[in-house]
């Protein structure tokens, strides 16, 4: 069966995630003591919490990129494994980086250092400006970029045709929350996050991360990967410019699933903490089945 292989990002970590994988799993349990030896105390944090450190971005970036690394190697010892050919990989923003691992692009030290990095990056930026982010619901999408144009907001994720973030300046995206609703909007959630993800107050922390990316070696995807950046799979010597403008730019993620449809893809499998992104995809294309992994009796429960 062609399958896509789609990795989660930043939020869906949760205290405990990947304990069953590496209490079960010999493979995965490499990938969580790897870590370790990288960012001493990952696994820890990850299992154990607290929940405040897991949530912050220096640890919430690296700890999903490790429990989604940890569930692809546990499944991908089980014989179930052989009955997929993988066609595309993609995930949504940090979750890409898995997506790259699993293509084949870097190693998973390379990987997670290179999660390490952008975190670190990122965080940094945070402490620059006063950023903000809000989740909009059921709002006509040119619309609420022509909002974003007038009020300096900017465009963070399209989530799905009926889920996009703005983010920006947090008096900027105050004042396009103001704006959406004199529009009619009925459903806008600020979010409770650290900073301005995916807008131009992330330029600082995207020009440093690219330095790293330059001395990072990537080696040819085996299978094509979806570029957040451009809503389309990377092309030859892209990944490093994506990867950096990922930080800034807008997460294409409604023109990947749409990509991966139109190339006649029925069936994904999200692997890693949660199923946000399969509550998304059911919104973009109902006619794509996501079947979710993210403990080993998701590999059992697996339908060939």
């Amino acid at each position: 069966m062609n399958v896509a292989l789609i990795f989660p990002g930043q939020g869906a970590q949760k205290v405990g995630m990947g304990l069953e994988f590496y209490q079960n799993s010999p493979q995965a349990k490499a990938v969580f003591d790897k870590a370790d030896s990288i960012f001493p105390g990952l696994s820890k944090v990850i299992f154990e919490g607290p929940e405040e450190k897991l949530t912050s971005t220096a640890y919430c970036q690296p700890a999903i990129f490790t429990m989604s690394v940890a569930a692809l190697e546990a499944f991908k010892a089980n014989p179930k494994f052989n009955n997929y050919t993988v066609k595309f990989t993609a995930g949504h923003s940090l979750g890409e980086y898995a997506a790259l691992y699993a293509a084949g692009a870097f190693s998973f030290e390379e990987g997670l250092r290179l999660v390490q990095k952008r975190a670190a990056c990122m965080e940094e930026a945070t402490k620059e400006a006063q950023g903000g982010m809000a989740a909009v619901i059921g709002f006509d999408a040119a619309k609420l970029v022509e909002i974003c144009k007038q009020t300096g907001a900017e465009v963070a994720n399209f989530n799905s045709n009926e889920q996009i973030v703005i983010t920006g300046h947090r008096s900027k995206v105050d004042a396009a929350i103001e704006a959406i609703k004199a529009a009619g909007g009925q459903k806008v959630i600020p979010l409770t996050v650290s900073g301005a993800f995916h807008s131009s107050l992330m330029n600082s922390a995207a020009a440093k991360f690219a330095l790293s990316l330059k001395t990072t070696h990537l080696q040819p995807e085996i299978v094509p990967v979806l570029s957040n950046f451009t809503g389309k799979p990377h092309g030859t010597n892209e990944i490093q410019n994506n990867l950096a403008n990922q930080i800034t730019g807008s997460v294409q993620w409604v023109k990947d699933v749409e990509y991966m449809a139109a190339q006649g893809i029925t069936q994904m499998i999200e692997i890693g903490p949660g199923k946000v992104l399969k509550g998304l995809i059911r919104r973009i294309n109902p006619a794509i089945t996501v079947v979710n992994i993210e403990k080993p009796q998701d590999i059992d429960a697996l339908g060939i």
